[in-house]
């Protein structure tokens, strides 16, 4: 082994915990690199490879009811490989031991039993019997969550009819990935469910035998979705067609999309906080390294090694210690990578799990981190392979100690000598009080990114649950009903008030530019349900025109003032064109607004209601629940005090683990930062320190200069570091909007604080960590040190 790699090793050896230090903030960065993009690339393998085993469909389209005869004219259509027809409708189910009933969407089986498109997946139990009417599927994770095992039975409400089915197997299908109910952001196994029944039975409990009402596609590759898309509404506008979507817009779909939009947030913005403070702190490390090494370097010089051989010995020091880093970070990311996927796989209800990281992001992390600490030392480097051997082998010119403007404010102050000692080091000394003030700076903004997430859940949940939608329960009607049906439900037992609700299917369209939504009809001076602006106050509805929420104006390039058009997906299937009134940010869902009588006016009929929103005793619940089982109108029941507390519950499970995550990550980079400085003080003014000790200050007093820098700096360095926060906090926001959820925004001060408290404990601990180490250094030797 040669010389200068024998003095490589004894080096690594002599600044093991500062190069550890360094190494965990180094591995920080790549383990969030290697994690997100790992889960990222593993959620997009497992997802195709479920898709294309169960062949989910390319395109959607729904209608009212459309004769078998049109199937063969669908199936020609240009670009479509294969249709299949199906039903589609909505029950009302009598679990027992549970208050109130539980909804699902029911689908229909071909008598082959096995659709060609979109095919469950049988885990448990059998198919059901074509002779047999009565023989269902059922989702699995609602079978699960209700006791449902294959053989039971449950009591169902389809189309007004109470039939008595047998539950035979459990499944799981690619269409319902994320299966949500209506009005809420979250599976709810507990209270909605996909039920499966053969076509014949479906056909005649919904009175469309020798018909259908849904259709799904799968295209050829060189299909374009557009044309398909306008071919199939074409022929199903006659039929009640409500407008046909690509994959893209289908729910489940776009909820997973959106999922995997905010890992790639989170694989972008937040490695490069790590990379850039240990860069900062190799460049520290090697520099007062190389700078107590300056008489080896010019001896080395002297007996012949090249500028070139020095340099390299260094760069490899800095290598030593970014290896180390890559070799932590790649392995941690692999491993939560694994259990991130895992734990998506079990929420987002995959049969299987493909974990494939690959090469690319491990390679990426290699290339950064070795990249990161070769660039941090060359400034250090370079310093110390330009010397002259003779320059190198002479002591440094001391420094030029005067008097500047700290020194009088000191004097006015009347501040202690001790204080003075400290304030004089960060002025002669910025470029190294730098590294410290923004990497503690740095910390401060990871942790308050992290803890924002807590206030804007809040403000989400309190606009989505007690500004927006007060009411208790929400009745779905099974068809359009006249404003006497909330005369009638205001007798239901229990309720208070009652708040008649009307959506319709449309297409926007604005230029070239086009989206389904739903048109929902408001009312002024309602309680229950309201419309809010940016500043939380309920909007008043203009008399005419559209209310659209701010990303999907966004997505149709229209502002207010803007015209228009509005294609009814229903009777009376007109055109209109109309003005946009407001813009809004709307916390959940992409639908618009108009107001009820210029809604009617339009339309030129009568109100009419097919939802009701109703305010309900609590004592009353009970008998409520079991009259909405009972009756046949009802074809859905939201209750939504059960959905916050699904919500609540996902929610907070998830905020958890990341916070701890996230808060481990920045104390992290709190405690590389603080444990270099003070260890680089400690050895740099060991000679100061014990002449203070000689001169009669205790160690207190000394140890207070130490530690009275460091903890300065990280006191300094907090509001900095909350208005990095806030830059941070704001791009993540936009990042985790979407179109089905646009995030609020809201910083409280109780996460700034938690931020600053939980950066100056770790500063704090670091830096009386080094400070133990001042009472057990040999005053003759640490005087000796200058000579």
């Amino acid at each position: 082994m040669r010389a200068l790699d024998r003095k490589l090793i004894r080096d690594l050896r002599r600044i093991w915990a500062q190069g550890l230090a360094i190494a965990l903030v180094l591995a920080c960065g790549l383990m969030v690199l290697v994690m997100a993009d790992g889960t990222l690339r593993s959620l997009d393998q497992t997802l195709n490879a479920y898709y294309e085993r169960q062949r989910f469909a390319d395109v959607f389209a729904s209608a009212t009811r459309a004769p078998d005869d049109i199937t063969p004219l669908i199936a020609g259509l240009e670009g479509v490989a294969q249709a299949e027809t199906r039903i589609v409708g909505a029950a009302i189910l009598d679990l027992p031991g549970m208050m109130e009933p539980a909804s699902a969407k029911v689908i229909s089986l071909p008598a082959s039993g096995q659709p060609k498109l979109n095919l469950p997946l049988l885990r448990a139990g059998r198919l059901p019997d074509p002779l047999r009417p009565d023989e269902v599927l059922l989702m699995e994770p609602f079978a699960l969550a209700n006791g449902l095992m294959p053989g039971t039975g449950v009591d169902v409400t389809l189309n007004g009819q109470r039939r008595h089915l047998t539950v035979t197997g459990h499944v799981l299908s690619p269409e319902f990935v994320y299966s949500i109910g209506p009005g809420s952001i979250m599976p709810d196994d507990k209270h909605f469910g996909i039920i499966w029944i053969n076509e014949a039975s479906l056909a005649a409990a919904t009175d469309l035998s020798g018909a259908f009402n849904d259709v799904t596609l799968a295209l050829r590759r060189e299909a374009d979705p557009r044309k398909v898309i306008a071919a199939l509404d074409h022929l199903l506008a006659p039929y009640g067609g409500t407008g046909a979507y690509a994959r893209a817009r289908q729910t489940s779909h776009m909820f997973l999309n959106s999922e995997m939009e905010e890992l790639g947030t989170i694989a972008v913005s937040m490695p490069p906080i790590f990379l850039i403070v240990s860069a900062f702190l190799v460049n520290m490390v090697l520099g007062r390294l190389i700078r107590l090494e300056r008489a080896q370097i010019g001896l080395l010089k002297a007996v012949g090694y090249s500028a070139r051989e020095i340099g390299w010995h260094y760069l490899k020091l800095s290598i030593g210690i970014g290896v180390g880093g890559v070799v932590l970070g790649v392995a941690s990311g692999w491993w939560a990578g694994h259990g991130m996927t895992q734990m998506y796989t079990e929420f987002f209800r995959f049969p299987w799990l493909i974990y494939v990281p690959g090469v690319r992001a491990i390679a990426l992390a290699v290339v950064l981190g070795l990249a990161t600490v070769v660039i941090g030392a060359l400034r250090a480097v370079a310093a110390s392979v330009g010397l002259p051997p003779a320059t190198a082998m002479s002591p440094p010119a001391p420094p030029v100690f005067q008097r500047g403007w700290v020194d009088g404010f000191g004097r006015l102050a009347r501040l202690r000598q001790t204080t003075m000692m400290i304030l004089r080091s960060i002025l002669r000394w910025p470029g190294r009080a730098a590294i410290t003030f923004f990497g503690v700076a740095a910390s401060v903004a990871v942790l308050v990114s992290c803890f924002f997430i807590f206030d804007t859940m809040d403000l989400l949940m309190d606009e989505m649950f007690v500004q927006s939608n007060r009411q208790d329960v929400t009745l779905v009607l099974n068809q359009n009903k006249g404003t006497v049906a909330a005369t009638d439900a205001a007798t239901l037992p229990g309720v208070r008030r009652v708040e008649g609700g009307f959506a319709l299917p449309v297409r926007l369209i604005h230029g070239p530019v086009e989206r389904l939504s739903t048109l929902q009809a408001r009312e002024n001076g309602t309680e229950l349900t309201q419309l809010l602006d940016e500043g939380g106050k309920v909007i008043t509805l203009p008399e005419n025109g559209l209310i659209l929420p701010e990303r999907l104006a966004e997505k149709l390039g229209v502002t207010v003032g803007s015209q228009m058009q509005v294609a009814l997906l229903a009777p009376p299937r007109e055109t209109w064109t109309v003005s946009v009134s407001a813009v809004i940010r709307q916390s959940l869902g992409d639908e618009v607004h108009m107001s009820k009588p210029a809604l009617f006016r339009l339309m030129r009929a009568d109100a009419q209601v097919n939802q009701l929103n109703l305010s309900v005793d609590p004592q009353a619940l009970p008998r409520l629940m079991a009259t909405a089982k009972a009756t046949p109108v009802i074809a859905g029941l939201i209750y939504w005090p059960d959905v916050k507390g699904q919500i609540d519950a996902t929610i907070n499970e998830s905020l958890r683990i990341m916070t701890v995550i996230f808060s481990t990550l920045g104390m992290l980079i709190a405690l590389g930062v603080v444990y270099n400085a003070a260890r680089i003080q400690l050895s740099e003014r060991a000679h100061e320190l014990a002449t203070l000790r000689v001169l009669g200050f205790s160690r207190g007093e000394v140890g207070y200069v130490l530690v009275g820098e460091i903890l300065l700096l990280a006191v300094l360095a907090i509001p900095v570091g909350w208005g990095l926060g806030y830059v941070f906090a704001r791009a993540i926001n936009t990042g985790f909007s979407t179109d089905i959820i646009s995030m609020p925004f809201d910083i409280r001060p109780r996460s700034f604080a938690i931020a600053a408290g939980l950066v100056l404990v770790t500063a704090t601990g670091s830096a009386f960590w080094v400070r133990r180490r001042l009472d057990r250094v040999d005053l003759v030797s640490a005087l000796k040190q200058k000579e």
